[in-house]
């Protein structure tokens, strides 16, 4: 089964029938997911902020959604990501398939190994799951939409945006787009074994890179536009095209 774990402005998957809300316990804490049918295929899915995007990216309880996803029975995970585009050459509405993170977040739960005795090292070098990332290339090729095969996701706490110094900081360190929830999801998600893949979404320019200020309006709107390729993407790997 599929599960999806989605950003801002996508608070619903377009076209799932049979629809219900299952309350999953976890060891962090019970979380609501969400499920239905899409094209004939089980999938389930959680929207990280919320439905109502109540949730700042640093509060958001990524052990207990990751878990509560393998509970539920999800042998694989594809996250929506809303960012901002380090690379001027990645414009609003451009989607990118993520293959590395570097992350500058502080005080989250980053890992389930965190008790004393039970220390564990995981190999990080294919942080995104190949695979699946195989799989939503051959979808994105079957539907027409143009998605970027490679992009480096710097992980910042928020909520605030990043200053022009730290993005042009970011790109020197070779990333791509930056955005507040990649990190800890995807190291999470290694940790159980549960493969994960990530599809970056342009909303806008990071700061310094275009000429107003950044708002969270701004983004939804640029959002609302992206909604129809990115679940005609899902429906398309989820019907194994």
């Amino acid at each position: 089964m599929l599960a999806l774990i989605t950003g801002s402005g996508f608070y619903d998957v377009p076209g799932l029938t049979e629809r219900k809300v299952t309350e999953v316990a976890t060891p962090y804490g019970p979380v609501s997911v969400s499920s239905g049918m899409l094209d004939g295929s089980h999938v389930a899915f959680i929207p990280r902020h919320g439905s109502d995007h109540s949730l700042p990216p640093h509060a958001i309880n990524y052990r207990a959604n990751v878990w509560a996803l393998r509970e539920f029975g999800a042998d694989g995970i594809v996250a929506i990501n809303v960012v901002g585009s380090i690379d001027p050459a990645y414009p609003a509405g451009t989607f990118l398939l993520c293959d590395q993170y570097i992350e500058f977040t502080s005080g989250r739960d980053v890992t389930f190994f965190d008790e004393p005795g039970n220390v564990q090292h995981i190999d990080m070098t294919e942080p995104y799951d190949l695979e699946l990332r195989s799989r939503l290339s051959s979808a994105a090729e079957t539907i027409g939409l143009d998605l970027a095969p490679t992009a480096t996701y710097v992980c910042t706490n928020g909520p605030r945006f990043e200053t022009p110094a730290e993005i042009k900081m970011y790109g020197i360190l070779g990333g791509t787009v930056v955005g507040m929830t990649g990190y800890p999801e995807v190291a999470l998600a290694r940790e159980l074994g549960v493969p994960y893949a990530a599809v970056a979404i342009v909303a806008n320019l990071a700061a310094g890179l275009q000429g107003t200020e950044l708002s969270h309006e701004d983004v939804v709107g640029v959002i609302d536009e992206c909604k129809v390729p990115m679940f005609a993407l899902v429906a398309a790997l989820v019907r194994g095209e």
